[in-house]
C-alpha cells in the first residue's frame, strides 16, 4: 500500500523540525483522528503497512495518550499472541513475531537517553520494527515520528517520515 499523506488542507505536509542543534526534514504520510479504541487498533494496521523492515519509530505523546497501546495493537498484528506491556522500568521489551523481533523501548525514566543508545542498538539488529516512547527521533536515527496528541475527547495521530538531520547553520 502506498504512502499517502492526509491531514488538514491547511496542515503543511512538510516540516522543518529544529531539536538539540539539528535541523530535519519530515513528511507527513498520515494524519487520523482517533476517538475510540478500535480507531487505534485500525491506525496501527494501516501504520504497519507504511513502515519498512528495520524501521525505527518514535513514538510522542503526553503520558496517557496511548502510546503503549497502539504498540500492543501493532505487535498483535504481527502475530504476537501475547501481552504487551510499557517497558518503562524494563526499558526494553523484545516481542518474537514471524517475521523477526519487535523492539519496544520506553525512555521516559532516562534522564540521559543517550546511555542507553548502545543496547538499544545492539536489540535492534535484524528487527522487524523498532518502537521507542519517549525518544527524540534525531538522536535515535528514527525514520519515522508517531505523534498522539489529545485533541478534545479524541487524540490526533501522524506519522512522519523523518529526513537525516543537519547541525543548524551548516
Amino acid at each position: 500500500m502506498p504512502a499517502r499523506a492526509c491531514g488538514f488542507k491547511s496542515r503543511p505536509r512538510h516540516q522543518t523540525e529544529a531539536r538539540k542543534g539539528l535541523v530535519s526534514l519530515m513528511r507527513l504520510l498520515l494524519s487520523r483522528r482517533l476517538s475510540r479504541l478500535e480507531d487505534t487498533q485500525a491506525l496501527a494496521e494501516e501504520v504497519l503497512g507504511l513502515l519498512p523492515r528495520g524501521a525505527l519509530v518514535a513514538i510522542e505523546g503526553p503520558l496517557g495518550a496511548g502510546k503503549t497501546t497502539f504498540v500492543g495493537f501493532l505487535v498483535r498484528a504481527l502475530g504476537f499472541p501475547g501481552r504487551v506491556t510499557s517497558p518503562t522500568y524494563t526499558l526494553i521489551h523484545t516481542y518474537p513475531t514471524p517475521e523477526g523481533p519487535v523492539v519496544h523501548a520506553d525512555l521516559y525514566r532516562l534522564k540521559d537517553p543517550s546511555l542507553l543508545l548502545g543496547q538499544l542498538e545492539a536489540a535492534l539488529e535484524g528487527a522487524r520494527l523498532g518502537l521507542v516512547e519517549w525518544g527524540e527521533p534525531h538522536l535515535l536515527g528514527a525514520s519515522h515520528l508517531l505523534r498522539l496528541s489529545p485533541e478534545g475527547e479524541a487524540r490526533r495521530a501522524e506519522l512522519w517520515e523523518v529526513g537525516p538531520g543537519e547541525e543548524k547553520g551548516v
